[in-house]
Parts: C-alpha cells; sequence; structure tokens
C-alpha cells in the first residue's frame, strides 16, 4: 500500500472495514483474534496499528514491529479456527510507521477464538454472534448445514398432504404410492426417511414446504405478503389488492402468480380491439422469478416474501442477500449457489415449480425483460427483483 493511499483510508476514519489501534493496544491474543475473527467472519478488512483512535498517525519502533508480526502470526495460526491468513504491509507516512494488516474475507466461515465464541463486525467494532439462527447462518455461508434439513419440531409424516404426495410420487416413479408402500412393507414415514424429507418421526423444512397440509402451522413467517399500491410509496395506506398466499411451494407458487397477472395490466400493443392484449410483464419473467424468490430464500430467517405492485414497477424481495461471494453480476451472467438444495431437487421434479436447477432462470428473465434491476442488500439482508411496468420504462 502506497502512503498516499494510506493517508485516504485514515481520513475516512473507522468503520466495519477499517479499525485504528497503537502499538502499545496490541498485546492481547484473545481480542486480537476476536477482531480477525470478526473480519474474516464478514467482509474482510484492515487493522491500522500505529493510529490513534482520533486518527492521528503516532507510529511504531522496529521493536514494535517484530513484536506486533510475531503477534499476528501466532493468533491466526494458533488462536482463529479455522486458522487464517492475514497479510501485513508497513508504510512510512512522514518517518512514522503504521503497519497495515488486512484480513481477506473467510471462505471456511464461521471462525471462533480459542473460546468457541464467533464474532462479526457491528460498525466500527465488533460483537459476539449469541442467536441460534445466525450461527445457522453462517454455517449455511460454509455449506456446513443448509435450512431445508433443519428438522421441524411438531411436524410427522400426519402432516404430509397425502394427495399432493402420491399424485407427485406417482408421476415421478411411475406407480401408485399405496402400491409401493405394500410391496415394499414401509411405512410412510419410512419412505419420508429414504428420500430425506423427514428425520426419524419429524419432517425437515424441505418435507414441511413441499408436501405439508398446511406449512404455516409449523412455519407461520413463511407466506407471500403481497400487495397492490396506488402510486409509488411503500408507505402508503392506499392499496387496490391485498393478500396473504400461504401453502406448500406449489401453492405458494400458483397463488403468487395468479396475484400478479390480476392486478398487471393486459396492453393491446398493435393489436385489434377484440384481441386480447398481452401482459405488460411477460409471464414468462414472472414464473422464473417467483420460482427463484421462492426456492432460494435463507430459510434460517422467520419472515415472509414481499411481493409489492406500484404504479411504475413491480418488486418480488425475498430473506436472505445474496450467499457467500456471489454477486448480482454474477447471476446476470448465469452463475448460481443453491441455497436449499434439498428443495431444489425436488422442484425439478414433477410439476412442483418450474425450475430447471441449471442457473439459467435469471437469464431467461433477462432476455424478455432486459430493464430488470437485481439488487442483494447485505445491511437489510435482503434480496429484490425489480421490473419497471411498461409506462416507466
Amino acid at each position: 500500500m502506497e502512503a498516499i493511499e494510506l493517508i485516504e483510508l485514515i481520513s475516512r476514519g473507522e468503520d466495519s472495514r477499517t479499525q485504528f489501534k497503537q502499538g502499545q493496544d496490541v498485546t492481547n491474543t484473545k481480542s486480537l483474534a476476536g477482531e480477525m475473527a470478526a473480519f474474516a467472519n464478514s467482509k474482510g478488512g484492515r487493522i491500522l496499528i500505529g493510529v490513534d483512535d482520533a486518527g492521528s498517525v503516532v507510529g511504531l519502533t522496529s521493536g514494535d514491529v517484530r513484536r506486533i508480526n510475531q503477534l499476528i502470526s501466532n493468533t491466526a495460526t494458533d488462536c482463529v479456527r479455522p486458522s487464517i491468513n492475514p497479510e501485513t504491509d508497513n508504510v512510512s507516512i512522514g518517518g512514522l510507521l503504521v503497519m497495515v494488516v488486512t484480513v481477506p474475507e473467510g471462505v471456511s466461515k464461521p471462525y471462533a477464538d480459542n473460546d468457541g465464541v464467533f464474532w462479526v463486525k457491528s460498525g466500527a467494532d465488533k460483537r459476539r454472534v449469541t442467536s441460534r439462527e445466525e450461527v445457522q447462518r453462517m454455517l449455511q455461508s460454509a455449506n456446513l448445514v443448509y435450512a431445508d434439513e433443519v428438522p421441524v419440531e411438531g411436524a410427522t409424516a400426519g402432516d404430509i398432504d397425502f394427495g399432493h404426495f402420491s399424485a407427485f410420487f406417482e408421476k415421478q416413479y411411475g406407480e401408485p404410492l399405496d402400491n409401493t408402500l405394500d410391496k415394499e412393507g414401509v411405512s410412510l414415514g419410512q419412505l419420508l426417511n429414504n428420500l430425506s424429507l423427514a428425520r426419524g418421526a419429524t419432517l425437515n423444512l424441505a418435507g414441511v414446504m413441499l408436501f405439508g397440509r398446511n406449512p404455516q402451522r409449523h412455519r407461520p413467517a413463511f407466506v407471500v405478503k403481497a400487495v397492490s399500491f396506488v402510486g409509488n410509496d411503500p408507505a402508503g395506506d392506499k392499496y387496490r389488492d391485498s393478500q396473504d398466499v400461504q401453502g406448500c411451494l406449489r401453492d405458494l407458487y400458483k397463488g403468487t402468480i395468479s396475484f400478479l397477472t390480476r392486478n398487471l395490466r393486459q396492453l393491446q400493443e398493435g393489436k385489434g380491439f377484440n384481441t386480447e392484449g398481452c401482459l405488460e410483464v411477460p409471464q414468462a419473467a414472472l414464473e422464473e422469478l417467483v420460482a427463484n424468490m421462492l426456492l432460494h430464500r435463507d430459510y434460517f430467517i422467520s419472515a415472509p416474501w414481499r411481493v409489492m405492485l406500484f404504479d411504475n414497477r413491480v418488486e418480488l424481495i425475498s430473506p436472505g442477500a445474496l450467499p457467500n461471494n456471489l454477486t448480482v453480476e454474477n447471476i446476470r451472467n448465469g452463475v448460481s449457489v443453491i441455497r436449499n438444495p434439498l428443495i431444489a431437487s425436488f422442484a425439478t421434479k414433477g410439476d412442483e415449480l418450474p425450475y430447471r436447477g441449471i442457473g439459467t432462470g435469471i437469464r431467461r428473465a433477462l432476455a424478455v425483460v432486459p430493464a430488470l434491476e437485481l439488487e442483494s442488500d447485505h445491511d437489510r439482508n435482503l434480496f429484490t427483483a425489480r421490473i419497471l411496468r411498461k409506462e416507466a420504462i
């Protein structure tokens, strides 16, 4: 790092990616391990050693540099689990030496200190991770646990919509479900275990959301809250239509598409007076985006999907920003990360959802709606697909 770049970085003050420390403050491996783990669990960052809290460069002696380098090496190797590999850079500003310690975002999250405490950045400070859901999301980001495999307490084979599951099973495997159960001598519960939809007597989230008779009995937040507003303000109190769409994923999909199609305009676009117009947003785009919204949300977050129609736009909002290092640009180019692999694997079968599982859904939506806007908001932990309505383009 060049001196002028470091001066500019210091001038911006401390934030979630930058922290100042004086040399005499860097003595405690436990504290340093927490700082490093917090950066690794978040988006990475830099510790500037030799800068006080006010942003004044106080510098380091050559002895400080040797001591701190050894401390950083030992801490990163022995006191952060799993180990990390920070980089150090010594930069001179006006004859005063500053050590820049760069901690990259970790690829093996979550990271903990020697006491097993997970840390994340919270503004310019760090905080302990205490909630089970947040730890689960961190494990999910490392592909160590998936929300759709987690057992749903109180949900059993008796909660399965037998007619729905029977129709799916026969179409997928070519034999009536009752025949298979009799021939193989297994119970419905055992079959659900064999298909990874249950663990023991308890359904997992995939089993509940795919084939549950009333999933919202166990997960009341997993509904689609749909509103068609008058105007363009989400805080407005005037609306044309609203609906809480409930049911399994198949029903959520069908209900959401129905809400959208009845609230979007039919445009003539040069067709004759007696000819039915075309939906202002192509049906193909709606199908891809709604399926994407339902399948790829973060199910560790207890919050509903939101579908909002305004006079100038349509917004489909999913809980959970894009995972890991996936970016909006990546998904525009067809790159995908399957957040809920068990749900996704069943969605490609039968008639559950129009999902192919090859990462091209967003590209197909873009092909028919080039003005499609995609936003991954990590601060609010949301992903939004935004479609400008015809008259606003």
